[in-house]
C-alpha cells in the first residue's frame, strides 16, 4: 500500500463531509488501500467519525447505514434473516452474498455497504443484495439536501455510478412488505475459491419473480418474469444476449460466453426455487 495523500480528517457532522479540492470520501478503505491513488486525490475524508447506526428495523422496513461493515451486516439482518419463515426472510441471503465477496474476516470487519455500493463493479455483490430486495439509496448531495435512487440502478456500466462529486451514500432502505418475501442466491466462479463470475439473486413477488443479475454483467439486470415460467425467462436472457458484445462481462474470471451460460443455468435454478407458492 502506498497513499501518496496530504491530509486525512475525520467528518463528524454534515458540515465536515463538504469535500475541499482534492479530496474524496473514505468508508471502510478495504479497497482504494489495495490499489493506486486516483490521480489528482490528496485527501481522505473518513466517515466512520460520523457514528451512524449500522442498521435499524421498524415498521416502515430496514435501514442500512453506508459506513455499516459488512461484519455487522451478517451479524445483524443477516441472523434476522436466519428463520426462513419469519418475518424477515427476505434477509436470508444477505450471509450468501457477503461470503460472495470471498473476503477474510479482517476485511469483512472494514469494508463497508455504502463503499461496496459506490464501487460499482460487477462482482460487488451489495449490488446483487439490494436489487433483488428492491432497495433504495438515500443520497446526501454538497447542497444539504438529499435524493434517492433504486439500487439496481446506480451502476450503470463497470466501475460507474450514479454518484455526483461530492455525494456519498448516507444509508440504503428497504421497505417492510419486502422483508418477508422469499429470496433465492445462486452463485459460480471458476474455482472452488474464485472471484464471483456469475451472480442471481431474486426475490418472490407475487404471482412473479424478480431476478437480478450480476457479476456476469457490467451493470445489474432485472428480470421480471412470471413465476415457473420458464420460456419467459429464455426470452429475457436471449435479449440480452442481443444488445451485443458488451452485455456480458468478460475478464481473467470467465469469458463472456461462459459467464452466459451460466447465468442462464443459474437464473433457471433460482425461478425453480422460487416458483413454489
Amino acid at each position: 500500500m502506498d497513499l501518496d495523500i496530504d491530509t486525512v480528517r475525520t467528518a463528524r457532522t454534515r458540515a465536515d463531509c463538504t469535500l475541499r479540492p482534492g479530496e474524496v470520501f473514505l468508508g471502510g478503505g478495504t479497497f482504494l488501500y489495495s490499489e493506486p491513488v486516483p490521480a489528482g486525490v490528496t485527501g481522505l475524508v473518513d466517515l466512520t467519525g460520523m457514528g451512524w447506526e449500522p442498521w435499524s428495523v421498524d415498521g416502515s422496513g430496514l435501514r442500512v447505514a453506508g459506513t455499516c461493515t459488512l461484519e455487522e451486516l451478517v451479524s445483524g439482518p443477516g441472523v434476522l434473516g436466519a428463520d426462513a419463515s419469519g418475518p424477515y426472510r427476505a434477509l436470508g441471503i444477505v450471509g450468501q452474498c457477503v461470503s460472495a465477496l470471498t473476503l477474510s474476516a479482517k476485511v469483512a470487519r472494514t469494508a463497508t455497504v455504502g463503499g461496496n455500493l459506490a464501487l460499482g463493479l460487477p462482482v460487488g455483490s451489495m449490488i446483487g443484495l439490494f436489487a433483488a430486495l428492491s432497495a433504495r439509496a438515500v443520497i446526501w448531495t454538497p447542497d444539504g439536501g438529499s435524493r434517492e435512487v433504486a439500487v439496481s440502478d446506480l451502476v450503470t456500466r463497470a466501475g460507474v455510478v450514479e454518484l455526483a462529486p461530492g455525494e456519498v451514500i448516507r444509508e440504503t432502505r428497504v421497505t417492510a412488505a419486502v422483508l418477508g418475501q422469499r429470496t433465492a442466491f445462486r452463485r459460480v466462479s471458476l474455482t472452488p475459491t474464485g472471484r464471483t463470475a456469475a451472480m442471481v439473486t431474486g426475490r418472490r413477488r407475487g404471482d412473479g419473480v424478480a431476478l437480478v443479475l450480476t457479476a456476469s454483467v457490467p451493470a445489474p439486470h432485472v428480470l421480471l418474469v412470471r413465476a415457473n415460467d420458464h420460456d419467459g425467462l429464455d426470452r429475457r436472457l436471449r435479449w440480452i444476449t442481443g444488445l451485443g458484445d458488451g452485455t456480458w462481462y468478460e475478464d481473467p474470471h470467465g469469458s463472456r460466453e461462459w459467464r452466459a451460460a451460466m447465468t442462464r443455468r443459474l437464473a433457471h435454478e433460482a425461478l425453480d426455487e422460487l416458483g413454489g407458492a
